[in-house]
């Protein structure tokens, strides 16, 4: 994809939370009956405050699956960074400005606010330990190890992948499917997703729920969540400190 500073010699001193700097991602639309969001973490976000003091925020982004785009995270990362040396007089308004911003970018409504703690995560099946030979009906599944690769810099990406599900799924062939992405050149959004749908094929008339833990690079996280019925179980959960 192109971007417009990713990778390049130009100077955004002057382009200080500007929208510019953002690069939009057209969604697949190619997938239906899909329903879902994309927790983005934003860890390293400082601004100035109404006495230009630099104040340091965890920013939590959700941007709604049917968006008609996403962001690219590096240059979310690049207009995030710039707020730097931006002065708000409080955080109303610079949740605003970042906000319309991203509204405008991804054609939909998305949210964002400040946070200091996550969600507590779930209870689950260990698929890495377990000895049973299938799932157990509505008990969420996790998968530690998970192991994809970034379609625009070609570096793997690691997560968690829970599943929560009314179906009974061999153990043996979800740990192999899962395994299967490890050299996989897709978005996280994508994984989530084409995970949900092989789930619909594999196992049809049962409810799923995919969610993607990923850990965070360059100081952003983001956890993509898929199901094929429009409540969902699965929250912005992580220990605040990983």
């Amino acid at each position: 994809m192109k971007t417009k500073f990713l990778g390049k010699n130009k100077n955004l001193n002057n382009l200080p939370g500007s929208f510019k700097i953002l690069d939009p991602i057209p969604r697949n639309t190619q997938s239906k009956n899909v329903f879902g969001l994309d927790y983005w973490n934003a860890f390293e976000f400082s601004f100035l405050n109404a006495s230009k003091d630099p104040l340091l925020k965890v920013i939590e982004i959700v941007i709604p699956a049917s968006s008609q785009y996403t962001v690219e995270s590096k240059s979310l990362k690049l207009y995030l960074n710039s707020f730097y040396k931006k002065k708000f007089l409080n955080n109303a308004d610079v949740l605003k400005k970042i906000t319309n911003d991203l509204n405008k970018l991804t054609k939909s409504s998305v949210k964002v606010k400040f946070i200091n703690k996550f969600y507590k995560e779930l209870e689950s099946l260990n698929l890495n330990k377990t000895s049973l030979k299938f799932t157990k009906p509505n008990l969420p599944i996790c998968f530690s190890g998970f192991r994809s690769i970034c379609p625009v810099t070609s570096q793997p990406d690691f997560a968690k992948i829970f599943i929560n599900t009314d179906a009974k799924i061999e153990v043996n062939w979800l740990k192999s499917y899962l395994i299967s992405f490890k050299e996989k050149g897709e978005f996280h959004e994508q994984c989530i997703e084409d995970m949900l749908l092989e789930f619909n094929k594999k196992y049809p008339g049962f409810n799923f729920e995919v969610c993607g833990r990923f850990m965070r690079r360059g100081g952003i996280d983001i956890n993509p969540i898929r199901s094929n019925k429009n409540t969902l179980l699965f929250k912005n959960f992580r220990v605040f400190n990983q």
